[in-house]
Order: C-alpha cells, then sequence, then structure tokens
C-alpha cells in the first residue's frame, strides 16, 4: 500500500488528509480492520515506537496506552498482584497469569483508567487471546502489533460492531535517519532521536545514596523511554515495571511533578481496602465506575458518599476515604521512580515527588541549582542519577 486517505486531519474541516511515504516505497503496515484517522495514526506510530523499545531495553513484552500522543502509562509483562487484579478490573480473566503480553496490558490499561477511555494500545509482541479479550471489553480507538493470533484477530475485529481499528506493523521497518514535519508551511528537519536508553544512562549517581537496586534500574528506564514519546514538558513516577503516573505538556515542570504524582497517588489509593471494597450497583459500567472511584479518592465534582448521591451508584453508604486516612496510606508507599525529561530548576520538584514515595530519580541535570536539588535528595536519602540527555517530544 503506498498511501491511505483519511476521512480528515487533526479536526473535520482539515482535508484532504492521508498517508504515504515521501520516497514512493510502501507503507510498512496493514490495516486490517477499521479505518484509522490522523489522531489515530499519530497515536500507532508514536505508541508503537515506545513498546518496541521498551522491549528491545528489557527484554520483555511491553505494551502502552496511548491518548492524544502521549502515554496514560506503558508496562512490562510481570505478574500483577491478586490486589491489582481486582483494582484493574482483570482479577475474572483465566490465564492471565500465563501471558506476560496480557499481564503488560492490564498494566498499561489500568493504570489511569479514566485518561485511558477511548485509547489507542500498541503491544510490543504478537497479541494473542487473554490480551484480545481484555481488550474487546475496554472503550477503545484501535491497535497497533507486529501481528495477531488467528482467534484473537476475530475477537478484536468483533469489537465496536465490527469497525474497530487494528494496525499490524512490520517490525523490522527503520525508519530513515532524518525527519521532516512542516508547520505554518514551513518544513522542519532534523535528525531522529535515536539515542538508546539503557543502565548506562543511570551510572552518574550525584547523591550520597547510590544505592540503585534492579527493580529501580528497571522502573527508572520505563520512566525514560516513556517520556521520550510524551509531549513536553513531562515527569514520569513508575513503580513494580510500570509507568504510574504521566504529567505531560505543562509550561512549568513542578506542573508535570504535580499532576504526575497526583496519578501516582490515585494509582496507589485504587488499591486501599476502602476502594476495592465499594459496594457498586451491578448496573453500573467499567467506565462509570472509574469516574465514581476517582471522584470517592479525590472528591471532585460530587461527593459521592453524600446522601441523595450515593443511592446513584452504591447498593449502600459507603463510608468516605478520609484525609487522615489518605496521608496515613500513601506514607507506606515508597520505592518510586521518577524521571524528569529535562533538568528539575528548582527543589520543590524533589519535596513534591517525596510526597508520593519517591526514591529513585533521573534527571539530565545542568541546572543552575543541581546544588539544591541534590541537597534535597540528600535529606531525604533519595538515590539520583544525572542522564546528561534531555528527551523533550513535540
Amino acid at each position: 500500500m503506498k498511501e491511505f486517505e483519511l476521512k480528515y486531519g487533526c479536526n473535520p474541516n482539515q482535508k484532504p488528509s492521508k498517508i504515504f511515504m515521501a520516497d514512493g516505497t510502501d507503507l510498512p503496515i496493514e490495516i486490517l480492520n477499521g479505518r484509522p484517522g490522523f489522531i489515530n495514526f499519530l497515536d500507532a506510530f508514536n505508541s508503537w515506537q515506545l513498546v518496541k523499545e521498551l522491549k528491545e531495553a528489557l527484554g520483555m513484552p511491553a505494551v502502552t496506552s496511548f491518548k492524544h500522543v502521549s502515554p496514560t502509562s506503558a508496562a512490562v509483562g510481570t505478574k500483577l498482584s491478586d490486589t491489582l487484579k481486582k483494582a484493574y478490573f482483570v482479577d475474572d480473566i483465566e490465564g492471565l497469569d500465563d501471558s506476560p503480553l496480557a499481564c503488560a496490558y492490564a498494566r498499561a490499561r489500568g493504570t489511569d483508567r479514566m485518561c485511558s477511555f477511548g485509547d489507542w494500545v500498541a503491544l510490543s509482541d504478537v497479541c494473542d487471546v487473554t490480551t484480545a479479550t481484555m481488550i474487546k471489553r475496554e472503550v477503545s480507538d484501535g491497535i497497533i502489533a507486529p501481528g495477531y493470533e488467528p482467534e484473537a484477530l476475530e475477537i478484536l475485529k468483533s469489537k465496536r460492531k465490527g469497525t474497530y481499528n487494528i494496525v499490524k506493523i512490520d517490525p523490522d521497518y527503520v525508519p530513515d535517519p532524518v525527519e521532516h514535519k512542516q508547520v505554518f508551511g514551513i518544513t522542519f528537519e532534523q535528525g531522529r532521536n535515536n539515542f538508546e536508553i539503557n543502565r548506562e544512562l543511570l551510572a552518574n549517581i550525584v547523591t550520597e545514596n547510590k544505592d540503585m537496586p534492579e527493580s529501580a534500574v528497571r522502573d527508572l528506564i520505563i520512566s525514560l523511554i516513556t517520556l521520550k514519546y510524551t509531549q513536553s514538558n513531562s515527569v514520569c513516577y513508575a513503580y513494580d515495571g510500570q509507568a504510574i503516573g504521566v504529567g505531560a505538556g505543562q509550561q512549568s515542570r513542578i506542573h508535570c511533578t504535580r499532576l504526575a504524582g497526583t496519578k501516582a497517588d490515585t494509582w496507589f489509593l485504587r488499591q486501599h481496602e476502602k476502594v476495592l471494597n465499594l459496594p457498586f450497583r451491578s448496573d453500573i459500567g467499567r467506565p462509570d465506575r472509574d469516574n465514581i472511584i476517582d471522584g470517592y479518592i479525590n472528591k471532585n465534582e460530587e461527593d459521592v458518599c453524600a446522601d441523595g448521591i450515593w443511592q446513584k451508584y452504591f447498593t449502600e453508604q459507603p463510608a468516605p476515604l478520609t484525609d487522615e486516612e489518605i496521608k496515613a496510606y500513601l506514607a507506606t508507599k515508597t520505592d518510586v521512580a521518577l524521571g524528569s525529561d529535562a533538568f528539575f530548576p528548582f527543589f520543590d520538584n524533589i519535596e513534591r515527588a517525596y510526597r508520593s514515595g519517591v526514591k529513585y530519580i533521573a534527571e539530565p541535570g545542568g541546572s543552575i541549582r543541581d546544588d539544591l536539588v541534590i541537597d534535597c535528595c540528600n535529606k531525604y536519602g533519595m538515590v539520583m542519577a544525572f542522564t546528561g540527555m534531555r528527551l523533550f517530544h513535540h
């Protein structure tokens, strides 16, 4: 296929629209089902790069959930605890532990379920039946993978009344080392960001504490590779083999750190006993449960425990999750990894990160206030590596 005509560009008024190879060669994809759009393909090609790189760096199946050209999470295929299975609504999936790819999907899709609503999924490996079964019951726009088992493909084709977007990509495709884009009719040219992220990048530890276990190395690599394909500015918290909070596109780094930290806190709190045992009515669907749980934890637009409101969602009135309970629960969470796509200009980022259990940090370094940032890390016994590599993505 030389080119593929799209319905429209980013918005319905932006026509004509298509994808093609500038040198006239075939596209490195097959569209197996549906008709992906402009934004779908932006998500597809960015998300595929992320999981391909994660698989190469860590040697494990990887999955990411993308929305609006940034990952909501990314994960590798480590097994889930029973608590995490329940928090992710996958405790009923038979054979989950036997499929590392399915475990990676459960983690990536379950991390930030509100932001993953209507997502694009990327798999590093051939999609199996277990993974396809989980994808089928989530609200999603499409998927990209290097292949699909026949039964898995049929399961996915039945999604969205047969219109689900399914893309197969050539795993051996290597793009040109120089890339171009146009803005306002002006062409930009640059070398692709082919910088390899691996454990050697974490060798320059600048804090007093230099003890970085393999689990922290893994999580920092996940964080940094996730940042490489996240719209800047960006900060990523990672834990237990997955990104648990991504703050993207904020003009101020502390706002990225706060946003990502709030998401990380919510991820932890979804595993609180009170949240796991909320007495939902049987007619409350998965997306509604996600919104209600977020409201229960973060006390957003409405008090879901209040008289006259709880009856819409629950079979009995739940006890609220108090601020004291939240503070005490989060205080038990430690060993979180944090990556930043550029240096921290002020130590307030470290203070906020500490509140979400961060112990391991990777950032480029190079700020005139590096000494203050390092001092703050030392105050909390954190381990921080300067990578010397900025990871802006626009």
